[in-house]
């Protein structure tokens, strides 16, 4: 799935100026969902956190049974390699991944060693900074690591965000406001959330529901390190009701505005605006 343009594919050990097929029909990763991915950002010629998301990327094959086969540092080399062709100007989704190709004798666990690996580059505007989404309750919850690989940021988890966002897009909302196995507030459907109450600033505590992002961890640095007071703790829906900001954090648009969360209004306030201008001015301090 093309999800932006300009496509560039790493794959069997070179660079391809193309969105190019990379996996089987017989491979475990397309018949039984062993497929893992990490998401970074190449924006303004730098890329963030990215050796923090190739590492995360190899975390997660991991916890679905695969044996990583590229390491993080020269996965960020190949990453290098790869953006030279984009320029300062483009922004870009840096996709890495890993899939099963063989199984066992039952085909249901995946062979460790018989791996798949490839890298996306796609080019994604990022959103502006106005950008605000608005956000609906779902019926649909977080999984359990009992349940689902929770631990992994693998794609057999996204249909259960797709169906929670076609629940809440049916009523005229843009994302979803999701609640964990007991019924508090995990996340969005698609990235961590927080809310700004009197200056302070609160987000769900990990519990193991959800992964607990690397852009949102880099924001509560940026955040401890500006004098912002951050909480991380159990927060129910009506906590939501009663913020006074709310916002979302993840890698595809770093920080989105929360203008709505069912009947409940909300401006982008100061604190919003505030952690935008902190993440662009830490990243423009960043090596590439």
């Amino acid at each position: 799935m093309a999800t932006g343009t300009n496509i560039s594919t790493w794959f069997d050990g070179r660079w391809h100026r193309d969105d190019v097929m990379i996996m089987r029909a017989a491979d475990h990763g397309s018949w039984l969902g062993s497929s893992v991915f990490d998401g970074a950002r190449y924006f303004n010629g730098k890329t963030p956190d990215l050796l923090a998301h190739c590492k995360r990327v190899n975390r997660s094959a991991r916890a679905l049974m695969l044996n990583p086969t590229v390491t993080a540092e020269a996965m960020v080399e190949i990453i290098r390699e790869g953006l030279k062709t984009y320029g300062p100007q483009d922004a870009v989704y840096i996709r890495p991944m890993y899939w099963g190709i063989e199984g066992d004798v039952t085909a249901i666990v995946p062979d460790p060693d018989q791996v798949g690996f490839a890298i996306s580059l796609e080019e994604i505007p990022m959103a502006p900074a106005d950008t605000a989404v608005s956000l609906g309750r779902t019926s649909f919850r977080r999984p359990v690591l009992e349940s689902s690989v929770v631990n992994a940021k693998a794609g057999c988890l996204y249909p259960n965000n797709a169906r929670m966002l076609n629940e809440v897009r049916r009523r005229g909302f843009g994302n979803a406001l999701v609640a964990d196995a007991m019924g508090n507030v995990a996340e969005s459907a698609t990235a961590n959330v927080f809310m700004v109450k009197d200056g302070e600033v609160f987000t769900p505590i990990p519990n193991g529901t959800f992964l607990a992002g690397i852009t949102r961890a880099r924001h509560m640095s940026n955040m401890q390190r500006d004098g912002i007071t951050v909480h991380e703790k159990v927060l129910s829906f009506a906590d939501f009701e009663q913020a006074d900001e709310v916002f979302l954090t993840g890698n595809m648009s770093k920080i989105t505005a929360v203008k709505a969360f069912e009947d409940t209004s909300y401006q982008m306030g100061p604190v919003t605006r505030r952690l935008r201008e902190m993440y662009w001015d830490w990243a423009a301090s960043e090596r590439l």
